[in-house]
Protein backbone atom coordinates (compact mmCIF):
# COMPACT_ATOMS: atom_id res chain seq x y z
CA UNK A 1 0.00 0.00 0.00
CA UNK A 2 1.51 3.32 -1.00
CA UNK A 3 -0.99 6.01 -0.14
CA UNK A 4 -3.97 6.91 1.97
CA UNK A 5 -5.81 10.12 1.12
CA UNK A 6 -8.99 11.80 2.26
CA UNK A 7 -10.38 12.78 5.63
CA UNK A 8 -10.19 10.13 8.31
CA UNK A 9 -13.30 11.25 10.20
CA UNK A 10 -15.85 12.88 7.90
CA UNK A 11 -18.38 15.06 9.75
CA UNK A 12 -22.15 15.21 9.29
CA UNK A 13 -23.60 17.83 6.97
CA UNK A 14 -24.69 20.03 9.93
CA UNK A 15 -28.50 19.77 10.42
CA UNK A 16 -29.35 18.04 13.68
CA UNK A 17 -31.46 15.48 11.82
CA UNK A 18 -28.40 14.31 9.90
CA UNK A 19 -26.48 13.67 13.09
CA UNK A 20 -29.06 11.18 14.36
CA UNK A 21 -28.96 9.17 11.16
CA UNK A 22 -26.51 6.27 11.46
CA UNK A 23 -23.36 6.49 9.36
CA UNK A 24 -23.01 4.06 6.47
CA UNK A 25 -19.58 3.10 5.14
CA UNK A 26 -19.34 2.17 1.45
CA UNK A 27 -16.19 0.18 0.70
CA UNK A 28 -15.46 0.18 -3.02
CA UNK A 29 -12.79 -2.20 -4.33
CA UNK A 30 -11.44 -1.65 -7.83
CA UNK A 31 -9.18 -3.66 -10.11
CA UNK A 32 -8.87 -2.49 -13.73
CA UNK A 33 -12.30 -0.86 -13.74
CA UNK A 34 -11.37 2.37 -15.54
CA UNK A 35 -14.50 2.17 -17.72
CA UNK A 36 -16.87 2.06 -14.75
CA UNK A 37 -15.17 3.40 -11.61
CA UNK A 38 -16.33 7.02 -11.97
CA UNK A 39 -19.98 6.01 -12.36
CA UNK A 40 -19.74 3.68 -9.35
CA UNK A 41 -18.23 6.37 -7.13
CA UNK A 42 -20.60 9.06 -8.34
CA UNK A 43 -23.54 6.81 -7.46
CA UNK A 44 -22.36 6.90 -3.83
CA UNK A 45 -21.91 10.67 -3.79
CA UNK A 46 -25.39 11.09 -5.31
CA UNK A 47 -27.17 9.19 -2.52
CA UNK A 48 -30.09 11.06 -0.93
CA UNK A 49 -28.82 10.05 2.51
CA UNK A 50 -26.71 12.48 4.55
CA UNK A 51 -24.20 10.35 6.44
CA UNK A 52 -22.20 8.30 3.94
CA UNK A 53 -18.51 7.49 4.25
CA UNK A 54 -16.82 6.34 1.03
CA UNK A 55 -13.61 4.30 1.16
CA UNK A 56 -12.00 3.28 -2.14
CA UNK A 57 -9.29 0.65 -2.56
CA UNK A 58 -7.48 0.32 -5.87
CA UNK A 59 -6.15 -3.21 -5.81
CA UNK A 60 -3.05 -2.88 -7.98
CA UNK A 61 -4.80 -1.85 -11.19
CA UNK A 62 -2.68 -1.75 -14.36
CA UNK A 63 -5.08 0.55 -16.24
CA UNK A 64 -6.08 4.17 -15.47
CA UNK A 65 -8.34 3.28 -12.53
CA UNK A 66 -6.05 4.76 -9.86
CA UNK A 67 -5.65 8.00 -11.86
CA UNK A 68 -9.41 8.37 -12.23
CA UNK A 69 -9.97 7.69 -8.54
CA UNK A 70 -7.34 10.31 -7.65
CA UNK A 71 -9.14 12.85 -9.84
CA UNK A 72 -12.43 11.96 -8.18
CA UNK A 73 -10.96 12.46 -4.71
CA UNK A 74 -9.69 15.91 -5.70
CA UNK A 75 -13.28 17.04 -6.24
CA UNK A 76 -14.66 14.93 -3.38
CA UNK A 77 -12.04 15.36 -0.63
CA UNK A 78 -14.01 13.45 2.01
CA UNK A 79 -13.42 10.23 0.06
CA UNK A 80 -10.68 8.04 1.50
CA UNK A 81 -8.43 6.36 -1.06
CA UNK A 82 -6.05 3.44 -0.53
CA UNK A 83 -3.79 2.41 -3.41
CA UNK A 84 -2.20 -1.03 -3.33
CA UNK A 85 1.03 -1.74 -5.23
CA UNK A 86 -0.21 -5.21 -6.19
CA UNK A 87 -3.50 -7.07 -6.26
CA UNK A 88 -3.95 -8.46 -2.74
CA UNK A 89 -7.14 -10.32 -3.57
CA UNK A 90 -10.70 -9.12 -3.17
CA UNK A 91 -11.20 -10.29 0.40
CA UNK A 92 -8.01 -8.77 1.77
CA UNK A 93 -8.66 -5.48 -0.02
CA UNK A 94 -12.16 -5.29 1.45
CA UNK A 95 -10.76 -5.98 4.91
CA UNK A 96 -8.39 -3.04 4.46
CA UNK A 97 -11.41 -0.83 3.99
CA UNK A 98 -13.29 -2.47 6.84
CA UNK A 99 -10.43 -1.64 9.22
CA UNK A 100 -10.95 2.05 8.40
CA UNK A 101 -14.75 2.05 8.33
CA UNK A 102 -16.63 3.94 11.02
CA UNK A 103 -20.22 3.43 9.92
CA UNK A 104 -22.82 1.40 11.75
CA UNK A 105 -23.59 -0.30 8.44
CA UNK A 106 -21.37 -1.32 5.53
CA UNK A 107 -21.90 -1.78 1.79
CA UNK A 108 -19.38 -3.75 -0.28
CA UNK A 109 -19.43 -2.01 -3.67
CA UNK A 110 -17.72 -3.46 -6.72
CA UNK A 111 -16.30 -0.72 -8.93
CA UNK A 112 -18.44 -1.75 -11.90
CA UNK A 113 -21.80 -1.67 -10.08
CA UNK A 114 -24.12 1.27 -9.44
CA UNK A 115 -26.18 2.27 -6.40
CA UNK A 116 -29.55 3.84 -7.16
CA UNK A 117 -30.02 7.19 -5.34
CA UNK A 118 -32.35 5.92 -2.59
CA UNK A 119 -30.44 2.70 -1.89
CA UNK A 120 -28.72 3.70 1.34
CA UNK A 121 -31.65 5.66 2.78
CA UNK A 122 -34.11 2.81 2.35
CA UNK A 123 -31.82 0.10 3.66
CA UNK A 124 -30.57 2.11 6.63
CA UNK A 125 -34.12 3.07 7.58
CA UNK A 126 -35.24 -0.57 7.47
CA UNK A 127 -32.26 -1.63 9.56
CA UNK A 128 -33.18 0.94 12.19
CA UNK A 129 -36.75 -0.38 12.33
CA UNK A 130 -35.79 -4.04 12.71
CA UNK A 131 -35.78 -5.73 16.08
CA UNK A 132 -33.90 -8.91 16.79
CA UNK A 133 -30.56 -10.27 15.54
CA UNK A 134 -30.54 -8.92 11.97
CA UNK A 135 -27.16 -8.68 10.26
CA UNK A 136 -28.07 -8.06 6.61
CA UNK A 137 -30.64 -6.14 4.59
CA UNK A 138 -30.68 -7.10 0.89
CA UNK A 139 -32.87 -6.17 -2.06
CA UNK A 140 -33.68 -6.75 -5.70
CA UNK A 141 -31.33 -5.70 -8.52
CA UNK A 142 -31.30 -5.11 -12.25
CA UNK A 143 -28.44 -6.57 -14.27
CA UNK A 144 -26.75 -4.36 -16.87
CA UNK A 145 -24.20 -5.08 -19.57
CA UNK A 146 -20.94 -3.33 -20.42
CA UNK A 147 -22.79 -0.39 -22.00
CA UNK A 148 -25.23 -0.06 -19.09
CA UNK A 149 -28.17 -1.65 -20.93
CA UNK A 150 -30.62 -3.53 -18.72
CA UNK A 151 -30.44 -7.23 -19.54
CA UNK A 152 -32.13 -9.03 -16.64
CA UNK A 153 -33.64 -8.68 -13.19
CA UNK A 154 -32.70 -10.78 -10.18
CA UNK A 155 -36.22 -11.50 -8.89
CA UNK A 156 -39.01 -11.38 -11.45
CA UNK A 157 -41.44 -8.58 -10.59
CA UNK A 158 -45.13 -7.89 -11.10
CA UNK A 159 -46.75 -4.75 -12.52
CA UNK A 160 -46.11 -2.94 -9.23
CA UNK A 161 -42.42 -3.82 -9.24
CA UNK A 162 -42.74 -6.36 -6.41
CA UNK A 163 -41.03 -9.75 -6.46
CA UNK A 164 -43.33 -12.47 -7.81
CA UNK A 165 -41.64 -15.10 -5.66
CA UNK A 166 -41.56 -15.07 -1.88
CA UNK A 167 -37.98 -14.18 -0.97
CA UNK A 168 -36.61 -15.76 2.23
CA UNK A 169 -36.16 -13.49 5.25
CA UNK A 170 -35.38 -14.07 8.90
CA UNK A 171 -33.52 -17.32 9.60
CA UNK A 172 -32.20 -18.11 6.11
CA UNK A 173 -29.38 -20.56 6.91
CA UNK A 174 -31.04 -23.52 5.21
CA UNK A 175 -32.02 -21.46 2.17
CA UNK A 176 -28.43 -20.20 1.92
CA UNK A 177 -27.32 -23.81 1.54
CA UNK A 178 -30.02 -24.57 -1.01
CA UNK A 179 -29.41 -21.79 -3.55
CA UNK A 180 -27.72 -18.50 -4.35
CA UNK A 181 -30.91 -16.52 -3.87
CA UNK A 182 -29.24 -13.29 -2.68
CA UNK A 183 -27.80 -10.80 -5.16
CA UNK A 184 -24.54 -10.11 -3.34
CA UNK A 185 -24.00 -6.41 -4.17
CA UNK A 186 -27.45 -5.51 -2.80
CA UNK A 187 -26.41 -6.31 0.76
CA UNK A 188 -26.04 -3.79 3.55
CA UNK A 189 -24.28 -5.40 6.52
CA UNK A 190 -23.83 -4.49 10.16
CA UNK A 191 -20.22 -3.50 10.73
CA UNK A 192 -20.10 -5.05 14.22
CA UNK A 193 -21.12 -8.41 12.73
CA UNK A 194 -18.39 -8.19 10.10
CA UNK A 195 -15.86 -7.39 12.80
CA UNK A 196 -17.13 -10.20 15.00
CA UNK A 197 -16.60 -12.64 12.12
CA UNK A 198 -13.11 -11.28 11.42
CA UNK A 199 -14.17 -9.72 8.12
CA UNK A 200 -13.93 -11.73 4.92
CA UNK A 201 -11.86 -14.92 4.98
CA UNK A 202 -8.64 -13.93 3.20
CA UNK A 203 -7.74 -17.55 2.44
CA UNK A 204 -10.66 -17.77 0.00
CA UNK A 205 -10.93 -16.45 -3.55
CA UNK A 206 -14.44 -15.04 -3.09
CA UNK A 207 -16.50 -13.77 -0.21
CA UNK A 208 -20.27 -14.14 -0.44
CA UNK A 209 -21.02 -17.84 0.16
CA UNK A 210 -18.63 -17.93 3.11
CA UNK A 211 -20.05 -14.76 4.67
CA UNK A 212 -23.60 -16.07 4.22
CA UNK A 213 -22.80 -19.39 5.88
CA UNK A 214 -21.00 -17.87 8.84
CA UNK A 215 -23.39 -14.99 9.47
CA UNK A 216 -26.78 -16.60 8.74
CA UNK A 217 -26.18 -19.35 11.27
CA UNK A 218 -26.36 -16.83 14.11
CA UNK A 219 -28.07 -13.77 12.57
CA UNK A 220 -31.16 -13.00 10.51
CA UNK A 221 -31.49 -11.45 7.04
CA UNK A 222 -34.22 -9.03 5.88
CA UNK A 223 -35.36 -8.63 2.28
CA UNK A 224 -36.34 -5.15 1.08
CA UNK A 225 -38.58 -5.53 -1.97
CA UNK A 226 -37.14 -2.77 -4.13
CA UNK A 227 -34.69 -2.57 -7.02
CA UNK A 228 -31.87 -0.53 -5.47
CA UNK A 229 -28.75 -1.65 -7.35
CA UNK A 230 -27.53 -2.05 -10.93
CA UNK A 231 -25.29 -5.11 -11.08
CA UNK A 232 -22.99 -5.23 -14.10
CA UNK A 233 -22.36 -8.50 -15.89
CA UNK A 234 -19.04 -8.64 -17.75
CA UNK A 235 -17.51 -11.39 -19.93
CA UNK A 236 -14.54 -11.78 -17.56
CA UNK A 237 -16.59 -11.75 -14.36
CA UNK A 238 -16.05 -14.19 -11.53
CA UNK A 239 -19.21 -15.99 -12.58
CA UNK A 240 -17.66 -16.59 -16.02
CA UNK A 241 -14.38 -17.81 -14.54
CA UNK A 242 -16.01 -20.68 -12.64
CA UNK A 243 -16.34 -22.71 -15.86
CA UNK A 244 -12.60 -22.58 -16.57
CA UNK A 245 -10.15 -25.33 -15.57
CA UNK A 246 -7.86 -24.52 -12.66
CA UNK A 247 -10.11 -21.73 -11.34
CA UNK A 248 -9.72 -21.27 -7.58
CA UNK A 249 -13.40 -20.66 -6.89
CA UNK A 250 -14.35 -24.31 -6.50
CA UNK A 251 -11.57 -25.07 -4.03
CA UNK A 252 -12.80 -22.14 -1.95
CA UNK A 253 -16.32 -23.59 -2.19
CA UNK A 254 -15.06 -26.87 -0.74
CA UNK A 255 -13.64 -25.02 2.27
CA UNK A 256 -16.96 -23.22 2.77
CA UNK A 257 -18.92 -26.47 2.49
CA UNK A 258 -16.88 -27.89 5.36
CA UNK A 259 -17.68 -24.78 7.40
CA UNK A 260 -21.35 -25.27 6.58
CA UNK A 261 -21.16 -28.95 7.53
CA UNK A 262 -19.84 -27.99 10.96
CA UNK A 263 -22.75 -25.56 11.42
CA UNK A 264 -25.65 -27.78 10.30
CA UNK A 265 -27.92 -28.93 13.13
CA UNK A 266 -31.01 -30.47 11.48
CA UNK A 267 -31.59 -33.23 8.89
CA UNK A 268 -33.12 -30.64 6.53
CA UNK A 269 -29.98 -28.47 6.74
CA UNK A 270 -27.72 -31.44 6.04
CA UNK A 271 -29.88 -32.38 3.04
CA UNK A 272 -29.73 -28.80 1.76
CA UNK A 273 -25.94 -28.91 2.00
CA UNK A 274 -25.88 -32.30 0.25
CA UNK A 275 -27.76 -30.78 -2.68
CA UNK A 276 -25.23 -27.96 -2.90
CA UNK A 277 -22.31 -30.44 -2.75
CA UNK A 278 -23.79 -32.47 -5.61
CA UNK A 279 -23.80 -29.31 -7.74
CA UNK A 280 -20.17 -28.62 -6.86
CA UNK A 281 -19.26 -32.20 -7.80
CA UNK A 282 -20.73 -31.64 -11.25
CA UNK A 283 -19.02 -28.24 -11.66
CA UNK A 284 -15.67 -29.64 -10.57
CA UNK A 285 -16.04 -32.55 -13.01
CA UNK A 286 -16.98 -30.26 -15.91
CA UNK A 287 -13.93 -28.07 -15.21
CA UNK A 288 -11.69 -31.15 -15.02
CA UNK A 289 -10.71 -30.50 -11.40
CA UNK A 290 -10.75 -34.20 -10.69
CA UNK A 291 -9.14 -34.11 -7.25
CA UNK A 292 -11.82 -31.69 -6.11
CA UNK A 293 -14.50 -34.07 -7.41
CA UNK A 294 -13.15 -36.74 -5.10
CA UNK A 295 -12.89 -34.35 -2.16
CA UNK A 296 -16.46 -33.13 -2.59
CA UNK A 297 -17.53 -36.76 -2.90
CA UNK A 298 -15.89 -37.63 0.41
CA UNK A 299 -17.72 -34.79 2.15
CA UNK A 300 -21.02 -35.86 0.58
CA UNK A 301 -20.62 -39.37 1.96
CA UNK A 302 -20.57 -37.97 5.49
CA UNK A 303 -24.18 -36.91 4.84
CA UNK A 304 -25.67 -39.44 2.43
CA UNK A 305 -24.97 -42.16 -0.07
CA UNK A 306 -24.53 -40.52 -3.50
CA UNK A 307 -27.41 -40.85 -5.93
CA UNK A 308 -27.15 -42.57 -9.32
CA UNK A 309 -25.98 -39.52 -11.30
CA UNK A 310 -23.43 -38.51 -8.69
CA UNK A 311 -22.11 -42.07 -8.49
CA UNK A 312 -21.74 -42.08 -12.27
CA UNK A 313 -19.74 -38.85 -12.18
CA UNK A 314 -17.55 -40.13 -9.33
CA UNK A 315 -16.88 -43.30 -11.34
CA UNK A 316 -16.07 -41.44 -14.57
CA UNK A 317 -13.86 -39.10 -12.57
CA UNK A 318 -11.21 -41.82 -12.22
CA UNK A 319 -10.62 -41.67 -15.99
CA UNK A 320 -10.06 -37.88 -16.09
CA UNK A 321 -12.12 -37.34 -19.26
CA UNK A 322 -11.51 -34.07 -21.21
CA UNK A 323 -15.02 -32.65 -20.83
CA UNK A 324 -14.42 -28.94 -20.24
CA UNK A 325 -14.46 -27.84 -23.86
CA UNK A 326 -17.73 -29.65 -24.50
CA UNK A 327 -19.17 -28.15 -21.30
CA UNK A 328 -18.31 -24.60 -22.34
CA UNK A 329 -19.80 -25.15 -25.81
CA UNK A 330 -22.99 -26.36 -24.14
CA UNK A 331 -23.15 -23.29 -21.90
CA UNK A 332 -22.63 -20.99 -24.88
CA UNK A 333 -25.43 -22.72 -26.79
CA UNK A 334 -27.74 -22.63 -23.77
CA UNK A 335 -27.18 -18.89 -23.24
CA UNK A 336 -27.93 -18.20 -26.91
CA UNK A 337 -31.30 -19.92 -26.74
CA UNK A 338 -32.43 -18.16 -23.56
CA UNK A 339 -34.61 -15.05 -23.46
CA UNK A 340 -32.64 -11.78 -23.61
CA UNK A 341 -34.27 -10.93 -20.26
CA UNK A 342 -33.83 -14.11 -18.20
CA UNK A 343 -35.22 -14.18 -14.69
CA UNK A 344 -33.25 -15.54 -11.77
CA UNK A 345 -35.36 -18.20 -10.08
CA UNK A 346 -35.26 -19.51 -6.55
CA UNK A 347 -34.43 -23.21 -6.86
Amino acid sequence: MISVTGQSNPLPMSPYLNRIKPWVSVICTSYNHEAYIEQALQSVVDQNYPNVELIVIDNGSTDRSAELITNFVETNPAVRFLKNLTNLGLNRAFNQGLALAGGRYVIDLAADDVLLPNRIAQQADLFEQLSGPYAVVFSNAVYIDEQGKEIAIHYAVDADGRARTKVPSGDVFQQILESYFICTPTMMMRRDVLNELGGYDETLSYEDFDFWVRSSRIYHYAYLDEVLTLKRRLPDSMQAQVVLPENQLLSSSLAVCYKAFDRCTTPAEYQALAGRIRKFIRKSFYTEQFELVSQFGQLLQYIEQPDLLTNLILSLNHFHPPVNSLYRHYLKWNRARQSPYPQVKLV
